[in-house]
């Protein structure tokens, strides 16, 4: 992989690079569907290409292996960018609606436009697919986009920014690199859209600095994700699903499994499940594993050191400072007052409370911020229909974890704390999308009764607006 220097952005280079993406917007050029279509399978042949250095940048900064980097951000990408391609055409058509009879012998439709020059801001945790994703919507919508990757992951960060300024022009595409100060001169600058997926507190900051300039945003934040698995769940089962969404990419997940509800009945034979589901995924030694990630830097790793003092460790607990790695940890006999039920975790530690009553966890949740995810491991149509319907949360799974994020056919984002607005696949094209309405009136004839001069006229009115 090529090493790079990271350019120093100044606020003059950045208000420059966005005057020129404003103007490149104004030429009207990423209007056309086939210019969007091109440039997507452009995007897609500059992340072939590149597929190597991407995966080796996210074993660096992550310590993701092959499987991991490439399910869960290269192939993701791969699989937005075939679905946009494919139903593009579909999506960018202007809608016929009725016409009301008031509006007799006129015609209506709604029509699809670019905002113009977006904003997206992206994490650390997934810094490939968390970059692309957005941006495929953007690109596909018709915007221009300018792309502020997280400098906490700098190998993907310089590899981002290599293959956006190696395959498009810095009119249409621009990757800014950088820190706080980037980030802060990004926020002061007239965007028509901005999409940020990150911490809830930094969402709060760009939610602030775009109603500024009343700027439209779509904010993919986090929170604790609950984890319910109630007495008639197929124990099994459950604990593989579990250890799967909760340890991929060592917890670093926003809609992780943040802490695990279960019921009493099941709590001793699950602990047992999710120790052996643990063991046949990464032996009996996870940190010694080199496909076993780590915690991306020191601060983090040791804010999750503190939180293995709550509780009971029953499982795990093993770290190496060095390589900031965390083995997958069980806490047991935790409560809403320990440090580490208070803010989302983010890391592979899995606190879990026994509960007898359901009703008792709704009511608990509910008092909660709304969170990002919540999955449920029940057979039970009723118990089904009870959570999903009692507890507002993002989105989540029936029977599962993670899984929801990975099908482009379902909207993802958060509620409340959690986040607002939705991408992928069709939601994507729609969240950088304003659908303009438009009236075309006939002139063949005029319904003098809508004018103010119009007299006796009431009783028409009030028969056709009853």
């Amino acid at each position: 992989m090529s090493q790079s220097t990271v350019r120093e952005w100044t606020e003059t280079d950045i208000d420059e690079a966005v005057r020129k993406q404003k103007l490149y917007f104004a030429g009207l050029e990423t209007r056309s569907v086939a210019f969007r279509l091109a440039q997507l399978h452009r995007l897609k042949e500059a992340v072939k290409r590149n597929e190597e250095d991407i995966l080796k940048a996210l074993y660096m900064d992550l310590g993701k292996s092959d499987m991991e980097a490439y399910t869960s951000e290269v192939g993701f990408v791969y699989q937005e960018i075939n679905l946009t391609v494919k139903k593009l055409k579909k999506w960018a058509k202007q809608r016929r609606v009725k016409t009301a009879l008031t509006h007799i012998g006129s015609k209506g439709w709604v029509q699809p436009e670019p905002y113009g020059t977006v904003l997206i801001i992206a994490p650390w945790n997934y810094p490939f697919q968390l970059v692309l994703a957005p941006l495929i919507g953007a690109m596909a919508a018709g915007n221009t986009a300018v792309i502020k990757p997280s400098e906490l992951t700098p190998n993907v960060s310089k590899v981002m920014a290599r293959i956006i300024g190696d395959f498009f022009h810095p009119d249409y595409l621009a990757v800014i690199e950088g820190g706080l100060e980037a980030s802060q001169a990004l926020l002061k600058q007239p965007f028509d859209y901005i999409f940020f997926t990150g911490s809830t507190g930094v969402g709060k900051v760009v939610m602030e600095a775009a109603a500024k300039r009343l700027i439209p945003v779509t904010l993919e934040l986090g929170g604790k994700s609950p984890c319910i698995v109630h007495n008639d769940a197929n124990v099994k089962l459950a604990a593989k699903r579990i250890a799967f969404g909760k340890f991929m990419n060592v917890g670093q997940t926003c809609i992780a499994p943040d802490y695990l509800y279960v019921h009493q009945s099941m709590k001793p034979q699950l602990i047992l499940a999710i120790q052996e589901a643990v063991e046949q995924f990464y032996g009996s030694d996870p940190i010694r594993l080199d496909r076993y990630g780590k915690i991306v830097n020191e601060k983090h790793f040791n804010r999750l050191l503190a939180y293995l003092k709550d509780g009971t460790v029953v499982y795990g607990g093993t770290y190496d400072a060095d390589k900031h790695k965390i083995a997958p940890t069980l806490l047991d006999q935790v409560d809403w007052n320990d440090a580490v039920m208070q803010d989302e975790i983010f890391g592979p530690i899995l606190p879990i409370i026994a509960y007898d009553d359901l009703q008792d966890v709704i009511d608990t949740v509910n008092r909660h911020p709304k969170p990002l995810a919540l999955y449920l491991f029940s057979d039970n149509a009723d118990v089904q229909r009870r959570i999903t319907t009692s507890i507002s949360f993002g989105g989540g799974c029936i029977n599962d974890t993670l899984m929801h994020i990975a099908t482009p056919h379902l909207p993802f984002g958060g509620v409340g704390g959690s986040g607002m607005g939705s991408y992928h696949g069709e939601y994507s094209f729609q969240t950088f999308s304003h659908y303009k309405s438009i009236l075309k009136q006939t002139n063949r004839f005029d319904l003098s009764f809508r004018y103010p001069s119009s007299r006796n006229k009431l009783g028409l009115v009030k028969r056709i607006m009853k």
